[in-house]
Order: structure tokens, then sequence, then C-alpha cells
């Protein structure tokens, strides 16, 4: 396990001995590999494990500055646009029970459209922006409007790019801390895979300036985890990709749900919408969702660390197999129960998982459903690198106009 700390080459090298699929894609030349639109996507997520402990030492460096900004607030805002969005999603449930004020996720669409009116009350208060490359139009939009109306807020800029509009337009800003990540999370696939999931570890951090060493631990535990799911299961999730489904269901609970938002739209963007996804909580899914569930659905499930939780989303599982509904299920977690597990299934299980807990998990589980939507891509012809080659998505939003609410 200790393999998640090699450097990026020996890392693959290491993977491509004990995965033949990894061997397969990594035995073309890098040209090749370009030409075939996967060089950038596999190594972006396969790098993760290390770039985690990267992020969990650039975060340490920042405490003094992170208590200045957090000191006295009431109010804490998780914003971003797409991904980014899911990734404060992904830690607004841990940090509103350990800072023990209002968290709230919310698109930077919703703050250009309503402005004030969307802002969850108490001040002072700290904005968080999230953004890979924080040249999209909502990032930049939202942050530079917020400023003008609301005196009582203070930023927080964490982003992938150094050289993108928020990391340099607000920099000499008092009202304004910038962070930057280490330029290996600036994914230049189209879509967000170690961005991602740096981003949601760089925001996670701010529920434990007092407690570096437990982050560390996380952070740590985490890597390892991940290292053995891409060391251990990369051949298993390429064949599960194989399979002909046409739709995915997602389901999670908690801070996990996000994830599961997360790893929909992956399957969704990769895929060019041939695989429609939804993204459900198991106690949901009964409320008219599961009629989504055909015969060519595939069921990825993120199984609770938590008890009481775990028994809602087993008693679902079981009632899915009951009903033969799917193709079959990728179910992610630690010792999973074999009455929940039908033959066709593919089980991920993950050691230590339950000791990181549920609200640690988000990453583990969107590593996952990085991994399924990569090989799904691929085996519906697509380049995961730049799957949308019709010019539909982009990795940056292209420019529109703001059109900003009256602050009247």
């Amino acid at each position: 396990m200790t393999t998640v700390f090699l450097s990026e080459s020996e890392w693959l090298r290491t993977l491509a001995q004990r995965q033949p699929k990894a061997a397969e894609l990594l035995s073309k030349s890098p040209e090749e590999q370009r030409r075939l639109g996967y060089f950038h996507t596999l190594r972006e997520i396969c790098q993760q494990p290390a770039t985690w402990m990267q992020t969990c030492e650039l975060m340490q460096n920042w405490i003094p500055a992170l208590r200045k900004s957090t000191k006295g607030i009431r109010t804490l805002i998780l914003t971003g646009s797409g991904s980014s969005e899911y990734a404060g999603d992904c830690v607004r449930l841990p940090l509103q029970t350990e800072l023990g004020i209002i968290t709230q996720a919310l698109g930077g669409g919703a703050i250009l459209a309503y402005g004030s009116k969307s802002l969850p009350p108490g001040r002072p208060g700290l904005m968080v922006s999230l953004a890979r490359s924080g040249d999209s139009p909502e990032s930049v939009g939202a942050l530079n409007y917020i400023l003008q109306i609301e005196p009582e807020i203070h930023h927080l800029v964490l982003t992938c790019n150094s050289t993108g509009s928020l990391a340099t337009k607000f920099a000499d800003n008092p009202r304004v801390t910038v962070i930057t990540l280490d330029k290996a999370t600036n994914d230049q696939s189209l879509v967000m895979t170690s961005s991602f999931t740096n981003l949601v570890l760089g925001a996670r951090f701010l529920g434990f300036l007092e407690n570096p060493a437990e982050y560390r631990r996380i952070c740590e535990k985490a890597a390892l985890i991940a290292g053995e799911i891409i060391g251990k299961y990369f051949d298993i999730l390429a064949q599960a990709a194989k399979t002909p489904f046409k739709r995915a269901v997602f389901l999670a609970s908690g801070a996990r749900f996000a994830a599961a938002r997360e790893a929909g739209l992956k399957m969704l963007e990769v895929t060019a919408g041939r695989v429609a996804t939804l993204c459900e909580t198991y106690l949901g899914l009964r409320h008219g969702p599961m009629s989504f569930v055909h015969e060519d659905c595939l069921v990825v499930a993120f199984l609770s660390s938590d008890p009481s939780l775990r028994a809602y989303e087993s008693d679902l599982l079981r009632e899915l197999d009951r009903k033969e509904l799917g193709i079959f299920k990728v179910i992610v977690g630690e010792d999973i129960p074999h009455d929940v597990i039908r033959k066709e299934d593919v089980v991920i299980e993950c050691k230590e998982m339950n000791r990181l807990g549920d609200d640690n998990s988000p990453i583990i589980d969107v590593l996952v459903g990085q991994l399924l939507a990569f090989f799904r891509c691929m085996e519906e012809g697509f380049r995961p690198d730049s799957p949308s080659e019709n010019g539909i998505i982009s990795r940056v939003v292209q420019s529109f106009t703001l059109h900003l609410p009256s602050t009247k």
C-alpha cells in the first residue's frame, strides 16, 4: 500500500505490473496515448493519492491565515459551479458540525441570479470559492458581486490554477485570501478528477484548524485506501464498464450524497450523455425515482459506515434485488453484508473505510466513480481527455453575459 507515495512514473509502473488493463494502456507510447485521448485523464485519476498528501502539507502552512479568516464568523458559504459546487457540498455537513455555524453549499449561478437572497443569514461570514481553473464566468462574477454588496463577508479562494482569474484578480484585495493548490491538480482533461478531490480535501481542512494532526491522519488513511482501490480494482472496474448499461443510478447518504452527484456527472460527461444518470439517497429512491432503475441500469451504492444509516441502505439494496431491478450493482464500503450482494455484483471492499468515516469518504467514492466513467467512456468509443468532441461542453465554461440582480 505504500506505493501511493511513489513518484508518478514509479506508481504507474507498479500499477502496470499489478493490473493487466493498466499495462495495456500504459504500454502505448505517450504520443499514442494522446492520440487515443486518455493520456491526461488516466494520470490525473491515478495521481490522486500522492496529490492528497501534497494538499495536506500545503493547507497546514496556511493555519494562521485561515484562523484569522474563520475567527468570529457566523456563516460559511461554499460556492463553485458544476463539479466545484459538488466539492463544497461534500464538506458542508462535517464543517457545519465542527465549526458550529450555518454552512451552505451554493452554486455560483444561484448567487448571480439571486444575490444576497441566496445567502444564509448571519454576519460576519466567510465565502469559500472553489475552482479548478478559476476562469469560469460564474466563479469570478459571483466573488466580484458579493465583494460589492456584502461588506461583512470575507473570502477564501481555493483554486488549482495560479494564473486563473480568481487567483490573480483578487490577490491584492484585503478581504480575499487566495490559496493555490499544487499545479499537478490543475487537470488538463476536460472533466475534473484530481482537481475535484483535492479541492474537497483543501476545504475539509477548515474543520481541523485546531487539530492538524488529525487532518494528516485522515489524509494518509484516505491516500492508502485510494491507492489500494487503484492497485486492486483497476481491472475489475474496467471489466464492469464493459457491461452494456445505458443508465446508472448513484446512491449515497449524508456528505457522501454530494460524491454520488459528482460520480453521476462524470459518467454523464464522459459518455456524452449516452449513459443517463440519476443520483438519489437510499430513502429517497422509493419515492418515485426507483422507476428509473430498468434492466439496463447500473446501480452504484456507496455504503455508510454508520450502523443506522447502513441498515436503511441495506434494506433498500435487498429490495432492489427482490424486485430484480438493475443489471448489476457496484457496492463500495467496508465489511459489506453478504446478503446485499448478487452474483453479478462488483464489490469494492475498502479496508479501514469505516474508521475513515462518512465525513471523509466522499473522495474515495468519487475515485470509484471516476474509474467507472473513464472505462465506460472508452467502451462508448470516446476520448476521456476530450469526450465532447462536438464542443457541447468545454474544459472551462465559455464567457456569457452576466445579468446581476438589483441591489435595491
